[in-house]
């Protein structure tokens, strides 16, 4: 199956993007509260922070993105942060940022009715949330782990040289549904020169680093991922999830083993 074209953001949707982003930026920059370990139940949690480097409210919730990711390490829940590219024009260009994690967000905020900004999460493709508002992004996490998934999906994958042959099996109803896997590097530390956060070593988590949707047909397939030249399965992870097209909800997710 052929991936999935996203459309491209226009030079004015870009610029509005920007707009909005600096102006949002400002919300907070306070370090954020310790999360406490959430409980088990019979949902997910997919969580995809919008960050980027050269915008001084990203740090905490960058932070808080990791605080998140070892406490639920035994749960199913998948972290993703997307690094944005348009905070470059403040003078920082982030090495982990790309056009296309932009162009997610833009989506996202058509679907959901929502401002872009940063830092800006999404809880299983229908909850935003400031990215650093630990209380609230604990309750909503919660939540999806309270809820019965409406699918399930289990996902495989054999590395051969730079490419990824996957396979896939769902179950429940897949109708609008796209299947996204996301390459995903681990950690990275940058040190910062220019922009809001000059002078400062940040540190990430679950950085995704390529991005490709297929279309569903049926509930059993497989497909095929290629990988960056430098790609190693110890620095990197790989997940899979399962998308409407039309409201965005994430309704199953997993990471693949390989």
């Amino acid at each position: 199956m052929k991936p999935a074209n996203i459309a491209a953001v226009g030079i004015s949707a870009v610029l509005t993007l920007f707009t909005a982003a600096v102006i949002a930026c400002n919300i907070t920059t306070a370090k954020p509260k310790e999360i406490p370990p959430a409980t088990p139940g019979k949902g997910f949690a997919v969580l995809e922070l919008f960050t980027s480097e050269g915008c001084s409210s990203c740090p905490p919730a960058d932070a808080l993105l990791a605080q998140i990711q070892q406490v639920t390490d035994t749960l199913p829940v998948y972290v993703l942060a997307y690094h944005v590219d348009y905070w470059r024009r403040q003078g920082w260009k982030d090495i982990f940022s790309s056009p296309q994690n932009e162009e997610r967000q833009y989506h996202y905020s058509q679907q959901l009715g929502e401002q872009v900004y940063t830092p800006q999460l999404i809880i299983n493709g229908k909850t935003s949330i400031v990215g650093s508002d630990a209380p609230n992004i604990q309750q909503a996490l919660q939540n999806e782990l309270n809820s019965a998934s409406a699918n399930t999906l289990q996902i495989s994958g054999t590395q051969q040289n730079n490419r990824l042959q996957f396979q896939y099996q769902l179950t429940g109803n897949t109708r609008n549904m796209q299947l996204l896997i996301a390459v995903v590097q681990k950690h990275g530390v940058s040190q910062v020169t220019r922009g809001e956060n000059a002078g400062h070593t940040l540190s990430h988590v679950a950085i995704v680093r390529q991005f490709q949707t297929w279309d569903i047909k049926g509930n059993s397939g497989s497909g095929q991922v290629q990988l960056a030249q430098s790609f190693q399965q110890q620095d990197n992870n790989l997940v899979g999830f399962l998308q409407n097209i039309e409201t965005g909800e994430i309704t199953a997710a997993a990471n693949i083993t390989l």
